[in-house]
């Protein structure tokens, strides 16, 4: 881990833009795209993916070169100053801090920076926007585990991590894996979305660790509060610009069929404001390798299923079982 919780990253400029505005946009206007060369897949959170497709997809979604217009960056740059002199992040626990920093890996790259980077954004924004819940859940909410199988620390470690938490967190944090991987690869959502009446009477959720495949339960108010960690989550994934030639991208499709559930359903507490992109609109400013004109043509029933079959595999890997089981 080259950086500890101590040491606060340098944000990019599309994660400052969300911090200061609590929520995510569509920058086409303000930012020049084009892909990175050379882009070293095995060096992200993505190494393990199999499939010269799927790898093909991916690194064609996340090896980009954002450029941003000089008055946008100085105007962002500007507003999260202010934004970060408002309320200062909560203080850490130096064993917490230690044990991140001594017994985990978190050196591995995410899509944008360093894994460590994007925890870190997911902290930040959760300590200003979801402050009803604790934020260190978010700093830590990878620690057991990713959607491709990379783990920070091994299993045996839990029962370190484990006292250096409040019980809160801890319940949080060992099913985050979990209900990210149900939500990505299994009905769950569909089932959800289908028992409206149903919703507030939800007792509980059963589901397994993705780390060890031990078994978990879930009361119904806990999963609302974990589905509200969930979103915030998937906005460190939205494309930068040109949201409606990227509406088929995974993370986004998985965003905008949350958030729609969850402002229908009056389960989203955490603030997050978001307007839908239109149907079709010219890209602007973006170089697009041919791979990508041609994910711009891909069906949004077809990226599911990819994504779905993918997290499948995954789990399977690893002798993680995906079936869950809701109680109303």
């Amino acid at each position: 881990m080259k950086q500890t919780a101590a040491d606060k990253p340098v944000h990019s400029y599309q994660r400052k833009a969300a911090i200061v505005t609590g929520g995510i946009a569509d920058h086409s206007s303000k930012v020049h795209v084009k892909p990175i060369e050379k882009f070293d897949l095995n060096r992200t959170i993505f190494n393990t993916l199999e499939g010269n497709l799927p790898r093909k997809v991916i690194q064609t979604r996340i090896a980009k070169d954002v450029s941003w217009e000089n008055d946008a960056a100085r105007a962002i740059d500007a507003e999260y100053e202010k934004k970060s002199a408002q309320k200062n992040l909560p203080p850490i626990d130096p064993k917490l801090i230690a044990f991140m920093k001594d017994e985990c890996d978190f050196d591995v790259e995410h899509a944008d920076g360093s894994f460590f980077d994007h925890l870190f954004y997911c902290y930040e924004y959760s300590h200003f926007y979801y402050p009803q819940h604790s934020a260190l859940v978010m700093l830590l909410h990878s620690i057991l585990g990713t959607g491709t199988n990379t783990f920070a620390m091994p299993k045996e470690k839990i029962p370190q991590l484990k006292p250096l938490m409040s019980d809160f967190d801890w319940r949080h944090v060992e099913a985050f894996p979990s209900v990210l991987r149900l939500l990505y690869g299994t009905d769950l959502l569909k089932v959800l979305e289908n028992e409206p009446a149903k919703l507030n009477s939800l007792k509980q959720i059963k589901f397994h660790r993705v780390i060890d495949n031990a078994p978990i339960t879930m009361s119904g108010e806990d999963f609302w509060i974990q589905l509200n960690y969930q979103i915030i989550h998937l906005t460190d994934f939205i494309p930068v610009s040109n949201w409606p030639a990227h509406s088929n991208d995974s993370s986004f499709i998985l965003f905008r069929k949350l958030y729609k559930f969850m402002t229908e359903n009056g389960k989203l507490e955490a603030k997050i404001s978001y307007e839908p992109p239109p149907l079709y609109a010219p890209v602007k400013n973006e170089e697009l390798p041919v791979t990508g004109w041609l994910l711009t043509l891909m069906p949004t029933a077809l990226g599911e299923w990819m994504t779905a079959q993918s997290i499948r595999k995954f789990s399977q890997k690893i002798g993680h079982d995906l079936k869950y089981e809701l109680n109303f």
